[in-house]
């Protein structure tokens, strides 16, 4: 499994992040084959598979959880079939389990105002957190690119972010002008008296100094989203779903959209756009005469 790690740093590049995701994943896998003596991945078959997603579903885990967990399996099989160190693939005939057909969560307009409203900026902490907050909207960010986010990618003269994402390909994210002030205040203000001693090159620190962890900038949405009081689970990603279903719901095209999230395959924009069409019937039903 080490060396299926090590080839998807390495040679596909993966962000280190994304990497300790596969390897969590696979870990299950691994911990039931040593619990039921598998002597080697040699010995794997499609029943060891069955089984093994049929604990992971009595354990209570969800369906998008097992399918991940799922791929991660089917990607090291594949590693292993093309270095020659299985003869089989035991997922040949296994399915995934079924996933809901669900559309994003995206906030509107009116609750995205409210929470980046929240942050109180008589405050370092709350400065940084009304800067990450309008940081990540205005870029349409994943976390993982946030927290990452260095000093030298922040450029103001032009009014963007160099952003590197998945796979450690750049992209230009452009930020709005309200974004690019609180940004602005918060690196020549907070973040210097943050830092404390040394020098950090990520954006985002935490209250000790250090850089902001992936949990930590959950913890400070989840805050902001309570006192914001705006119902149901938001997490950082719901920000980027909003980022892009505002841009289409503006008028954006989907090309530029697909730009700007960094998406290589234009389908994974395009569920944006079920988005926006059921945005639109729903306001045809409730302003049309006869809607």
């Amino acid at each position: 499994m080490d060396l299926y790690l090590a080839h998807l740093a390495a040679e596909r590049g993966l962000a280190e992040n994304t990497v300790s995701a596969y390897s969590d994943d696979l870990r299950s896998f691994t911990d039931f084959l040593v619990e039921h003596e598998v002597p080697g991945w040699y010995g794997v078959d499609s029943l060891h598979i069955v089984s093994w997603l049929a604990r992971l579903s009595r354990r209570g885990l969800a369906a998008r959880t097992r399918a991940r967990r799922l791929s991660a399996v089917r990607g090291l099989f594949r590693f292993l079939a093309e270095n020659k160190m299985v003869d089989k693939d035991p997922l040949a005939k296994v399915s995934g389990p079924k996933l809901p057909s669900g559309l994003p969560r995206f906030l509107s307009p009116n609750e995205m105002e409210k929470l980046l409203a929240s942050p109180d900026l008589t405050n370092n902490l709350g400065r940084r957190d009304r800067a990450m907050l309008e940081t990540m909207y205005a870029a349409g960010l994943r976390i993982s690119e946030l927290i990452t986010l260095g000093v030298g990618q922040v450029q103001f003269q032009v009014g963007c972010l160099l952003v590197r994402g998945k796979g450690g390909k750049e992209r230009l994210a452009p930020l709005n002008q309200t974004a690019m002030e609180h940004l602005k205040s918060y690196m020549n203000g907070p973040r210097k008296q943050l830092m404390k001693s040394g020098l950090k090159e990520e954006v985002f620190l935490n209250a000790r100094g250090g850089a902001l962890s992936r949990m930590g900038a959950w913890k400070i949405i989840k805050k902001h989203v309570l006192a914001a009081g705006i119902p149901g689970k938001v997490t950082p990603h719901t920000l980027r779903h909003t980022f892009a279903t505002h841009l289409l719901e503006g008028g954006a095209d989907l090309r530029s959209v697909q730009m700007m999230l960094g998406h290589s395959d234009i389908s994974t924009t395009e569920i944006y756009t079920h988005v926006s069409r059921k945005r639109i019937i729903e306001v045809h039903k409730r302003y049309h005469p006869r809607g």
